[in-house]
């Protein structure tokens, strides 16, 4: 039991960092650790390694390189093949990425690049989902501009006439997308509605090569939206993100530049559920 020096003060939270955590300088780091960490991510990323192409690659000496890896083996994090005597990753680096992905809440990650990418383009900021067939819309920041997008948490729309619903739409192969939109003519929401099967199909091949997709007033008359999609731990197109707005503020001259922070958000969001990129 700590004494009462010792114990906290009434009333004040306990500290998860100490005063200057922020401080990233020399002093407030442990280099051995860091050293240590660089060996680990560069044989997760080239696994089946030989002590001394480890070592030769990443420019350190093979004594040091052995020492971190013996340390890491006893932490189960790294393993060793002793048939072709190579290095590999760890059972428990599996281990504690699960826990990771346990804790990840994709809501929860895509809220600040949703505020970000709303500041960055002056528009609203949507993250999706398909769900029965159709977008469910899981959260939105809203621009400050008076004419604005809006789509509630919980709104559905469906996939053909929707930005997102199209970016994930072209992450699918044709089985897939005959599941959700069916043999029939598609619903018409406006002029520009894609109603065929053979122009939604065109479309989201060239969705897929330049890796955004636009809705060009297909569902309301007056709004534009672009959107990408966002990969999980699987590669697999699991949500989209998107800004949407009046298409005198998205103009055709526009697409491009938003198209990329679009793109840029949708990366930083597969990264930060530990997804994989196609």
């Amino acid at each position: 039991m700590d004494s009462p020096e010792n114990a906290p003060a009434a009333g004040r939270r306990a500290r998860g960092r100490p005063r200057g955590w922020d401080d990233k300088t020399e002093q407030n780091t442990i280099k051995s650790l860091d050293r240590a960490m660089e060996v680990f991510e560069f044989l997760s990323e080239a696994q089946g390694k030989a002590l001394t192409s480890i070592a030769s690659e990443m420019g350190q000496s093979p004594a040091t390189v052995y020492r971190i890896l013996v340390t890491l083996e006893g932490r189960g994090l790294v393993e060793f093949d002793t048939d072709d005597q190579s290095w590999h990753i760890g059972a428990k680096a599996f281990v504690i990425g699960a826990r990771f992905l346990r804790r990840t809440s994709l809501v929860e990650r895509a809220r600040p690049i949703l505020r970000r990418l709303m500041e960055a383009t002056g528009e609203t900021a949507n993250l999706g989902a398909e769900r029965d067939g159709s977008v469910l819309f899981l959260s939105q920041v809203e621009t400050h501009s008076n004419i604005r997008a809006f789509f509630p948490p919980g709104s559905l729309s469906p996939m053909h006439s929707s930005g997102i619903g199209k970016a994930l739409l072209a992450q699918m192969d044709e089985g897939q997308i005959g599941q959700i939109i069916g043999d029939g003519p598609l619903d018409t929401f406006t002029s520009h509605t894609l109603t065929t099967r053979r122009d939604l199909l065109e479309d989201l091949a060239r969705i897929k090569v330049r890796g955004y997709s636009i809705d060009a007033e297909e569902k309301n008359l007056g709004m534009r939206c672009i959107a990408a999609p966002v990969f999980d731990v699987n590669a697999e197109a699991v949500a989209g993100l998107s800004v949407s707005g009046p298409t005198s503020r998205i103009r055709e001259v526009d697409i491009d530049h938003l198209s990329r922070a679009v793109m840029e958000a949708a990366s930083d969001l597969t990264a930060a559920i530990g997804g994989v990129a196609r």
